[in-house]
């Protein structure tokens, strides 16, 4: 008698946890900072180059790999293929929203600036 009050008591307990958490789990998220949305896009940047570059891996070993197997074989049924192009070394983008706010600054006119009165 005393497990099935004891299981009752537990799933009671249980349901009550989870409908607490899933409470939490509709929450909203606040809009990500400029500074994240530079460091995203930063980050598929990085993650695009890295996936060319893997490409261009596997392409020169591909390369290898045929050469290797036609070097024994007939090679008259060869068919061109383009040549694998290399990405080159990573290069950051620059950040223009820093630029274009610093430059907004510089161009303001000073007549717009507030003047400190004088007695």
């Amino acid at each position: 008698m005393k497990s099935k009050n004891l299981l009752s008591v537990t799933s009671v307990c249980v349901a009550l946890l989870s409908s607490l958490f899933a409470t939490a789990s509709f929450a909203k998220l606040p809009e990500p900072t400029p500074e994240a949305k530079a460091k995203a896009a930063e980050a598929k940047a990085k993650t695009a180059w890295s996936d060319k570059v893997a490409a261009y891996q596997l392409c020169k070993s591909q390369d290898k790999v045929a050469a290797a197997y036609l070097k024994g074989k007939d090679a008259k049924a060869v068919v061109a293929t383009p040549a694998c192009t290399d990405p080159g070394p990573y290069v950051p983008e620059v950040a223009a929203a820093p630029v274009a706010a610093s430059a907004v600054a510089a161009t303001a006119p000073a007549s717009k600036m507030p003047v400190a009165i004088k007695k």
